[in-house]
């Protein structure tokens, strides 16, 4: 969505937040919502790492999800170098294959799973185990017993029974593995209730409040088994404001001092989280990340003096903040159906099979026409699937030419986190492609399901 000096008009906008008005040129990229290395040409085509979109559709088909390479690696350095000192972890989560693990370790950051099939791909591209973190609320001795078997760096419990089970399979096997207590600290992170993890009523971590956390560390320190690295809190996602993370460092550093001092240890690392927002839109505002990482430094520092610690190593986990904005989808357009009075629906060849974030959290996108210029004034559209379901929207609303037409080439920006992480078969539609871009040249990490994938499945 675009909030822009008004300009010519199709549509009844009375029903549309105040902010939202037509854009002076429709065809111009806000470029605070898009890859580094996007730009449009004098034909209004869309490029990305050198390379126009008609080409990559001509090659790879559409929908797909491009990766601007250039943009995805410079995050990473760029998150390394503001928070130097410090180990980053990539979120496996977001968005992972082998190509994005090999990438990960060459820019030298760490790497969070939270699955035994995020771990498998980890470890399948030749990631360190040392520098992989394991998450997750309810891994099974399976998942477990591999991330032992392979040396993972840390393991971050989230619960008595994983205690408990971890124990007993690292007795079994001999081993003395680094464990990090997830502590759910009490914050309200300022996001969607679906992504906010640290408040008190929700499934995430021990309880600061209730005393389990400090419980928690009791219990694994008592049994010896398992060597206690420190404490996490991740207080959610897609998160603009760092006054959260100020309440979480001191109240997590209260309980840091209190296990100290009541049981004799020492703590050596301490895990902020992160969950760090991005701009889908023209009303998102993120922070660059130097200053996340001075502010979250500053907290640190300032709440250890107050409680006379020794400052512990610190570890954040950025989220989408790293390939977020450095993956955009690439449809073309099938209908174009106006309703008269209210919005103009353009239909693509995806929708919540490839983002379900739309309709999953009322996530708001952006979108241009990537394939030639258009003189034709804005159009308020709602950008649809295909899929059998009213609630399949792309995005809700957005100012495209008036002369959108079937064939056209249509970009979605921000797409990189979560979306084909969270991509489905439904309706039986195959998931699309992963396409990296960079230097003019393209290469598919990894390629477009099939109906014979489908079928392959089915052995009815």
């Amino acid at each position: 969505m675009r909030a822009h000096e008004a300009g010519a008009l199709h549509g009844d906008f009375g029903q549309h937040p105040t902010w939202l008005r037509p854009p002076a040129d429709v065809n111009k990229l806000m470029t605070e919502l898009w890859p580094q290395t996007a730009t449009k040409d004098d034909g209004g085509v869309l490029r990305v790492g050198g390379k126009p979109v008609t080409e990559l559709a001509a090659e790879h088909g559409t929908p797909a999800y491009l990766l601007d390479e250039e943009d995805f690696r410079a995050r990473c350095r760029t998150f390394r170098t503001a928070f130097a000192g410090a180990d980053v972890y990539y979120a496996g989560k977001a968005f992972l294959s082998k190509a994005i693990v090999r990438m990960v370790h060459e820019e030298g950051l760490h790497l969070d799973v939270c699955s035994g099939g995020e771990l498998a791909t980890a470890l399948a591209a030749g990631m360190d185990p040392a520098k992989i973190g394991f998450h997750g609320n309810n891994k099974s001795v399976g998942e477990l017993g591999r991330a032992l078997d392979a040396g993972v760096g840390r393991i971050i419990v989230d619960s008595f029974d994983e205690i408990e089970r971890l124990s007993a399979l690292a007795v079994e096997r001999g081993v003395r593995p680094q464990v990090m207590i997830r502590v759910t600290v009490g914050v309200e992170a300022h996001t969607h209730e679906f992504i906010a993890t640290a408040h008190e009523d929700q499934k995430f971590g021990f309880s600061l409040s209730g005393g389990e956390a400090f419980r928690a560390a009791g219990t694994i320190l008592g049994a010896g088994v398992l060597e206690l690295r420190g404490l996490h809190s991740h207080i959610g996602s897609q998160i603009f404001d760092a006054s959260g993370f100020e309440v979480s460092a001191r109240r997590i550093l209260s309980l840091h001092k209190r296990i100290v001092d009541e049981l004799g240890v020492t703590l050596p690392e301490l895990d902020l989280g992160g969950g760090f927002g991005i701009a889908y839109t023209s009303q998102d505002d993120p922070q660059p990340a130097g200053d996340l990482a001075d502010r979250m430094n500053k907290i640190v520092d300032d709440e250890c003096a107050a409680l006379g610690l020794d400052r512990p190593h610190l570890s954040v986990e950025p989220g989408r903040a790293i390939v977020g904005p450095a993956v955009f989808t690439l449809y073309e357009v099938g209908t174009v159906k106006p309703m008269e009075g209210l919005r103009t629906y353009v239909s693509v060849d995806g929708g919540m099979s490839d983002n379900i974030r739309t309709a999953l959290y009322d996530a708001s996108y952006s979108a241009t026409l990537a394939s030639r210029t258009s003189h034709a004034g804005p159009m308020l559209a709602r950008v649809v699937g295909k899929h059998c379901e009213s609630g399949d929207v792309v995005v809700k609303d957005e100012f495209l030419p008036a002369d959108i037409r079937p064939g056209d080439l249509l970009a979605v920006p921000g797409t990189g986190a979560y979306c084909r992480s969270m991509a489905s078969n439904y309706n039986h539609v195959p998931r699309p492609p992963v396409v990296a871009v960079r230097d003019g040249q393209s290469r598919v990490i990894v390629r477009r399901e099939t109906e014979d994938d489908l079928l392959a499945l089915d052995v009815g």
